[in-house]
């Protein structure tokens, strides 16, 4: 007979968030507690399925009697913690944190709740200008997915799921320091020579454009992405029997990508080389 150990249910501890009185388990942390509430908390590291990196500095908030603001992603609630989500404090330090952002990489191609809080806190992406922001060409060295290191946010979002948190593969990491740190392949190798399996996964949990699928890449050059006329049907992974959701992302009557939902508990939004680009035999090049 197989045992299957049911643990206790965690304490609850007490906490104030803007004002309003909640309970929390004892452990978890602020932004979940916030989410949990449905208090919107801006994030950039920070995702569901992968270990808080406290990167970005994006989900700041104030903890009374605290004399800096705290990464909510990782602060864990305590009994009687007194939070402001935001306060003139915290919308300015987020601000800031998108502006000078902007001023070293190309924020154009962000995620939609990163663009929604950059416009809900009025961001100038031309405060500190870009005189001092790097050029460095696309890099394209296969049909599968391009990096485009110009909008690189260095979240270490792609480092964590080719790594201990996904696929287990470490095909990647952060290389240099300072303003010259990037992610690169081991001794910077091309992507096929490397470590990588093209699972795709660092596409998946990509915030800002600079992981991209090469059919993406090539409709935006010829201006032929059309995002609003897309439809994404649901459907299961038919290479194999182990059940993995993908979402197939349609336009003009072709796949265009394919992702998969975070929520879904086989994948948690991660797929294997077959099921992120493996689509391309259901619509030969003739058609």
């Amino acid at each position: 007979m197989i045992e299957t150990r049911i643990e206790p249910p965690k304490p609850l501890v007490t906490i104030t968030v803007d004002g309003v009185e909640m309970t929390a388990p004892q452990g978890a942390t602020i932004l979940e507690t916030c989410r949990d509430a449905d208090i919107a908390v801006p994030t950039l590291c920070y995702l569901d399925t992968l270990e808080a990196f406290n990167a970005c500095r994006a989900c700041l908030v104030e903890v009374e009697g605290s004399r800096t603001l705290v990464p909510s992603c990782s602060r864990e609630v305590t009994e009687g913690l007194v939070v402001e989500t935001e306060s003139e404090r915290v919308v300015a330090a987020r601000k800031m944190v998108y502006e000078l952002l902007a001023s070293s990489v190309d924020l154009s191609l962000v995620d939609g709740e990163t663009a929604m809080f950059m416009e809900r806190y009025d961001v100038d992406v031309d405060r500190f200008g870009t005189a001092d922001r790097p050029v460095r060409a696309v890099k394209v060295e296969d049909d599968l997915y391009i990096r485009d290191y110009d909008k690189c946010i260095m979240c270490f979002r792609c480092v964590a799921a080719c790594g201990p948190d996904a696929q287990n593969t470490f095909a990647i990491d952060v290389a240099g320091r300072g303003l010259k740190a990037t992610i690169a392949t081991e001794f910077d190798i091309v992507l096929p020579d490397s470590a990588c399996v093209y699972c795709g996964n660092c596409i998946g949990v990509c915030p800002s454009g600079a992981l991209m699928f090469k059919t993406e890449f090539d409709m935006r050059a010829s201006g032929d992405w059309r995002p609003e006329d897309q439809t994404v049907s649901r459907t299961v992974c038919s290479f194999c029997g182990v059940g993995c959701n993908l979402e197939l992302h349609v336009q003009d009557n072709r796949i265009v990508t394919v992702t998969s939902p975070m929520d879904h508990d086989v994948t948690s939004g991660h797929l294997c080389i077959k099921g992120r680009f493996g689509w391309s035999h259901v619509q030969p090049d003739d058609q």
